[in-house]
């Protein structure tokens, strides 16, 4: 079963645009890399919980959006070897200093497919 890295993000509302954009390019160096899916999704219906939600697990101001993406491989393997390459690609540095949100408040991590219905 495919491999995912799932992630979330607090984006400045008024930067949806670009931050479309920066998605864009990315997910091509994703592809490139041996990813099979790139899913960017902009909240709209994200509702604020009273012990956990999604907004403070990425401490988002009131004039932030949720953004919540995964990335698919086939496998862990090919998603390692994606990981080196991103981590030595001079594109991803370039990309990554121009992020249009506080990369250091993003959530993520890898995960095995238990159920693909």
């Amino acid at each position: 079963m495919a491999y995912i890295d799932g992630f979330l993000a607090a984006v400045p509302a008024d930067r949806e645009e670009e931050y479309r954009a920066h998605a864009a390019e990315t997910a091509r160096l994703f592809r490139e890399f041996g990813a099979t899916r790139v899913v960017e999704c902009w909240g709209d219906d994200v509702p604020k919980g009273e012990v956990t939600d999604f907004p403070m697990a990425v401490k988002a101001a009131d004039d932030e959006v949720v953004v919540f993406g995964w990335i698919e491989y086939p496998s862990k393997d090919v998603r390692d070897a994606a990981y080196q390459k991103m981590m030595t690609d001079p594109r991803m540095e370039e990309m990554g200093a121009k992020m249009p949100f506080d990369g250091k408040r993003m959530v993520f991590g890898g995960f095995r497919t238990v159920l693909d219905a």
